[in-house]
């Protein structure tokens, strides 16, 4: 009998020992598994080095999409593509003051044709990051500028499924140089930002063509109710669903010297270079499910935007020029489903109006969050009117439907 009860006290004693471990392996992994890195799955999958000197996070994210295209005078037809792929890298090295983020893309609108002379457009992002405290954020590399808010946020944050017309013709986009940032937001009072970057002005991947021009690019962002729940700022729609009124204006500018692209950062090679004046205006709210955004675009040159070949006159390209606003609302309900509805109107500057439309885009929307902006299903129907230089118009739409996943 005494060795029965000895059994017993032996068998629990050693289950309680083996519980104690399990408790300190999952609680304790530095000193009980101090051979093998840490891993955390928050945003990604990120792995932490023993020493804790370096971490590592990975994430993915794709949009496949197909639409339905009927352009006047011409016959529809589908379009079924991956539209973005794309794989990010990020975390810190030495210290959690230095940073860095990688972001490639692999889709064939992503990268875009190749033509001779032209650098692959795989890197999105390859950028180091210092911050010294939480108010200061000092960059060096490639990403995007402090530009139009639309632009700063992810196309995974769209809650339609691209960005405007005035976005694809008037964003200062990404750009190689130096950022500063200084941010001071807390959660119910007054917050602002100023964010300020110098950059090369000619783009993303671009080598061997050094000039004497640089783009400086300025600005300013203001909360004043405080900041958004979980930086509510970087996606469109109030996914959270705010308790307290949130706003955000926002007011950028930049000029390009010397910019040798059509769009500044974007487009094709202009045959003379030109110095672009870009503004950048936005407002953003939410509530309770509620959402809406309104934007302000434009760039200025100060000379004729048409610049000519000088061996071929018939032979021209031109700055595009112009102005426009957006205007986007929004509601989702308790089941997830949210319903859109966005007006972008854009006037073109008169250097170029005999030779590109003014466009006004009405777009609705049905998006149903799955995991909030990381998997989602969207839909869209788009209209657009196009008025010529001649009097004539022309009105094209299409009809889309699109999956985003990523972790």
């Amino acid at each position: 009998m005494k060795k029965k009860y000895l059994l017993v006290l032996f068998l629990l004693s050693s289950l309680a020992i083996a519980q104690t471990d399990i408790g300190q392996t999952k609680h304790h992994n530095d000193i009980n598994l101090s051979a093998l890195p840490y891993y955390s799955f928050g945003k990604g999958i990120g792995i932490t080095s023993p020493d804790s000197l370096y971490q590592f996070n990975i994430r993915f994210r794709m949009q496949n999409r197909v639409t339905y295209i009927e352009n006047e005078g011409e016959n529809g037809g589908y379009d079924g593509q991956i539209r973005r792929l794309r794989l990010r890298f990020d975390g810190y090295v030495i210290n959690p003051k230095i940073l860095y983020a990688i972001q490639l893309s692999f889709a064939p609108g992503d990268v875009g044709e190749l033509h001779d002379g032209e650098n692959i457009n795989i890197i999105r992002d390859a950028v180091i990051f210092y911050r010294p405290n939480k108010n200061w954020n000092i960059s060096f590399g490639q990403t995007k500028l402090p530009g139009n808010r639309q632009r700063v946020n992810s196309s995974g944050g769209l809650q339609l499924t691209d960005r405007t017309i005035n976005n694809a013709k008037f964003t200062i986009d990404r750009d190689f140089g130096f950022q500063f940032h200084n941010i001071n937001e807390f959660k119910d009072k007054f917050s602002y930002n100023f964010k300020t970057a110098i950059s090369t002005g000619e783009g993303r991947n671009i080598t061997g063509k050094s000039d004497d021009g640089v783009a400086v690019t300025g600005k300013i962002e203001l909360l004043p109710f405080g900041a958004f729940t979980k930086d509510g700022t970087y996606f469109e729609g109030d996914v959270i669903r705010e308790k307290k009124p949130k706003f955000l204006l926002s007011g950028a500018f930049q000029q390009n010297n010397q910019a040798k692209r059509t769009q500044g950062q974007l487009g094709n090679n202009l045959f003379e270079r030109r110095t672009m004046k870009s503004v950048l205006l936005d407002g953003m709210f939410k509530y309770n499910g509620w959402a809406a955004m309104m934007s302000y675009m434009s760039r200025t040159t100060s000379k004729n935007a048409v610049t000519y070949n000088p061996l071929d006159l018939a032979d021209f390209n031109y700055v595009y020029i112009g102005e426009g606003f957006d205007y986007q609302a929004s509601y989702i309900t308790k089941s997830n489903y949210e319903f859109i509805a966005r007006y972008s109107t854009q006037n073109v500057g008169k250097d170029i109006e005999a030779y590109t439309p003014n466009t006004q885009e009405y777009s609705i929307g049905i998006t149903k969050y799955i995991w909030e902006h990381t998997f989602k299903v969207q839909t869209e129907l788009n209209y657009d009117t196009l008025k010529f230089f001649n009097g004539s118009t022309k009105n094209n739409w299409y009809l889309r439907f699109q999956v985003e996943i990523g972790i």
